[in-house]
């Protein structure tokens, strides 16, 4: 797979930045995301070092921020004319205090799924043009845990930043499913939707966020004695650019590249139908 167009978000460090890179050395051309214009533009600097034939360009956006997601998208489909790839890597695990964005949505919520969503649904008709779309969102063995409150999609009554994070992990999973099944039904068959689990590797992935003195004490621990942060890249690289999923849709895939089935317990057709009525609803204003 070589010369596709592919942009990853939150692609200025850890595993975004390292797939950015080697799907660069593959010969593809990279759009990097990031929110600080200085750290993306070195970023694109570094990856040309390592990838000197590639083309590598950046698109900056806040993700917190449904107004700059669709800014973002704006700019890219004035530049470009399709889309092959989108990775959406951006996100991550914040503090127990609840908050909320400008926009009046729980910030974990509004990263790892509302952002997304609304960005698939902008680039999606971009992604149509390519003979072969891929869209890659970043899940987690997390999402095995998670216990959603279906009349709480805003997260309020959920105290844990770290339970935060699985359940919107987890809603990546249904939205994903769901997407790649209303695809199927409109016979849509050159564009496909999965999800990546990258596993626990040593990155600066929650050194940040203050969740309890336990969780914080294993994300301390485990940037000291993780594997690598390559090892979390090996599957969006895979899913982004091997023939072996070419047609494939709605998986879930572990970290060592492997298909595997995720965790139903919670899971009903009717609950995954409110989700993304719920994300359509808060995203409508941005799709018009």
């Amino acid at each position: 797979m070589q010369n596709k167009i592919i942009l990853v978000t939150g692609a200025t460090d850890g595993i975004g930045k390292i797939t950015a890179t080697e799907l660069a050395k593959k010969g593809n051309h990279l759009i990097v995301h990031g929110r600080n214009e200085a750290k993306a533009q070195k970023t694109v600097q570094e990856i040309q070092q390592q990838a000197p034939k590639a083309q590598v360009e950046y698109l900056i956006a806040d993700l917190f921020s449904l107004q700059s997601v669709k800014n973002m998208a704006e700019q890219f489909k004035q530049k470009y004319d399709h889309l092959d790839v989108l990775i959406n890597n951006a996100g991550a695990v914040l503090d127990d205090p609840w908050r909320e964005t400008r926009e009046g949505i729980e910030q974990t919520m509004s990263l790892n799924v509302i952002a997304p969503f609304l960005l698939n649904q902008l680039l999606l008709p971009w992604i149509e043009k390519s003979s072969d779309g891929r869209i890659i969102n970043m899940s987690s063995a997390t999402h095995r845990q998670a216990k959603p409150d279906m009349s709480d999609l805003n997260l309020k009554k959920e105290p844990s930043g770290q339970k935060r994070y699985g359940i919107s992990k987890l809603f990546v999973i249904w939205n994903s499913q769901h997407l790649a099944a209303e695809l199927q039904k409109q016979g849509v068959k050159n564009v496909t939707i999965n999800c990546s689990h990258p596993g626990a590797v040593a990155t600066n992935f929650g050194q940040d966020s203050d969740n309890g003195f336990f969780n914080n004490l294993v994300y301390k621990v485990a940037l000291h004695l993780m594997p690598a942060p390559e090892k979390g890249a090996v599957t969006n690289i895979y899913l982004a650019s091997s023939d072996e999923v070419k047609g494939l849709t709605g998986k879930f895939f572990n970290n060592k590249k492997e298909f595997e089935e995720p965790v139903t317990k919670q899971y009903t057709p009717e609950k995954e139908q409110q989700l993304w009525d719920y994300c359509m609803e808060i995203c409508a204003p941005f799709l018009t």
